[in-house]
């Protein structure tokens, strides 16, 4: 499966589209403001956000994410861009971003750029899972426990999510809050992917894997998943 399709996949699980409009309330924009959705990929959220009032526009490292949101939201603005070094000037009432921090290994330099882009007072949001506290149900707890180990062995930052109030009140802004849901995951090609990298790693044999991926997918397995939402207020540098 490709990361676009990923992408629509988990635009698409219960509680994805709430989720999201929770994260476009937290940045408690007046109509016609301007806000940053870094990480945006294939501009789902830029285009609710335009649909809401606001002039967004969306940032991604991919030149393939930014081909297929311009491709699906031709009336929005995308551009290429890092999120370690934006592609904008500065000026923006809201930055938001959703499921990549835990991609980033300096995410207080990430957030020193979203302070130079926003303007005194902005918004920031930042919503995303805590990749080491997936629960999964299974007859087979300790392997479990070693496939969710595994995946998150992968990811540059997998706890972060559950350090945001700390992480944006030590970059500097105010008036910080954190929300949490739970969220769920699932389907066949998910768990597949698990395991996977569980065995990539060496963490689970392939014949562990195999019996622990029967399990999921034939009884119809779900993940659960801690999800935060934190915001905050910038100040002038």
């Amino acid at each position: 499966m490709s990361m676009l399709q990923r992408l629509d996949a988990a635009d698409a699980l219960p509680g994805a589209a709430e989720l999201r409009a929770r994260t476009y309330e937290l940045l408690r924009l007046e109509p016609g403001s301007a806000v940053l959705d870094v990480g945006c990929g294939a501009g789902l959220a830029v285009s609710e956000l335009s649909s809401w009032g606001f002039r967004a526009l969306g940032v991604d490292l991919s030149t393939e994410m930014v081909g297929e949101a311009r491709r699906r939201s031709p009336s929005s603005e995308f551009l290429v861009g890092d999120a370690y070094s934006l592609p904008v000037d500065g000026g923006f009432a809201g930055y938001r971003a959703d499921k990549v921090f835990h991609e980033l290994a300096e995410p207080e330099r990430a957030l020193a750029e979203a302070r130079r882009v926003l303007a005194p007072g902005g918004r920031i949001v930042l919503s995303g899972p805590d990749w080491e506290a997936l629960m999964i149900d299974s007859a087979y707890p300790a392997l479990t426990r070693e496939i969710v180990r595994a995946r998150a062995s992968v990811i540059a930052a997998p706890r972060i999510a559950r350090g945001f109030r700390r992480l944006l009140a030590g970059c500097g802004f105010r008036e910080v809050s954190v929300e949490g849901v739970v969220g769920f995951l699932g389907g066949a090609s998910f768990f597949r992917g698990l395991v996977e990298v569980a065995v990539r790693v060496g963490a689970v044999s392939v014949e562990e894997g195999e019996v622990w991926l029967a399990e999921q997918v034939d009884g119809g397995g779900f993940v659960a998943v801690p999800q935060f939402l934190a915001s905050g207020r910038a100040v002038a540098l």
